[in-house]
């Protein structure tokens, strides 16, 4: 006997993947770094009329760095959603972005709190914990998403300048403030908290025109390994989630041109880019007692690209 797969009742109909979220190429736009929301065309989804918690985070206390937009912010809504206070740090050029994320984190009964700043300062990428720690009493979720890239030419403009674009800026964001923020958290982390950081799949399939984002992002994978190593030992678990191509203000600001920005995403199994609010629940799994026993992964969330 056979089922005719299209013939499901309607409560039972899943939502084909290809079509889930706009498959239309992106229009060119430019704007400076670090990127606004509210100007790209279209909008992207954190999940602000999706998301739906059960209360898998209830009472437990988030810092999420680069929570004023895309990831962040879809992350920021989906903890706050499931019961968990958000802190979240942000350039001061991301006020206004940062300013809806708060809104959205309160709107769903949590506290929020901003943390403006920029993350190459050391005083900055260790202060932030502090402060959450001083606000919320506490701290048990660690994400670490906080990122720069820019279109490069290849190797040859690899070198090592610094504002605006220059590689140095990119490694000090990516890597090193990363390293100084969770360095600063661990002494606070409790047995069952968790650190997650933002890796890519460029980690493992580098493109040439963001030859030093990838770099770090390779760099992160093997933080996250050794990372999970050290603290197991502490009850801290420690992963990575590898986003493919998701549509955030990072994209824009990224200096690309029309042709590129209109086959961003095009060229996954899927075939199309992906919306923040479809990686806001790899970063509950993985900050909830559900991944109890996951620790030193990188979880894919790439369209199908593999890692």
């Amino acid at each position: 006997m056979t089922t005719n797969r299209s013939s499901a009742p309607e409560a039972a109909r899943l939502r084909d993947p290809r079509s889930a979220f706009s498959t239309e190429p992106v229009p060119f736009q430019q704007q400076s770094p670090p990127g606004l929301t509210a100007e790209m065309y279209p909008q992207p989804d954190h999940g602000e009329d999706s998301y739906v918690g059960v209360g898998r985070l209830t009472g437990r206390r988030a810092l999420i760095t680069g929570g004023d937009s895309g990831i962040g912010r879809a992350v920021a809504i989906a903890f706050a959603r499931e019961g968990a206070d958000v802190a979240i740090s942000h350039l001061p050029d991301e006020a206004e972005d940062a300013a809806s994320t708060i809104r959205l984190i309160e709107k769903a009964g949590r506290r929020g709190l901003d943390l403006p700043g920029d993350l190459r300062d050391d005083e900055v990428a260790t202060g932030i914990v502090e402060r959450t720690v001083e606000e919320f009493g506490g701290l048990d979720i660690l994400v670490l998403n906080a990122a720069w890239q820019r279109d490069r030419d290849g190797v040859e403009e690899l070198d090592g300048g610094a504002e605006p674009g220059g590689v140095s800026r990119v490694f000090e964001t990516n890597l090193r403030s990363l390293m100084l923020t969770a360095s600063a958290a661990v002494p606070h982390l409790p047995p069952g908290g968790s650190i997650t950081v933002t890796a890519s799949i460029q980690a493992a399939s580098p493109s040439p025109d963001l030859i030093d984002y990838a770099m770090t992002k390779a760099a992160q994978v093997a933080y996250v390994s050794a990372a999970a190593r050290d603290l197991g030992g502490q009850g801290i678990r420690v992963n990575a989630v590898a986003p493919g191509p998701i549509w955030t203000p990072l994209i824009p600001a990224t200096g690309w041109d029309a042709e590129r920005l209109a086959g961003f995403g095009q060229d996954t199994p899927l075939g199309r880019a992906g919306q923040p609010a479809e990686l806001a629940p790899a970063y509950v799994f993985l900050a909830s007692d559900q991944a109890s026993y996951v620790s030193g992964a990188v979880l894919a969330v790439t369209g199908g690209k593999s890692l």
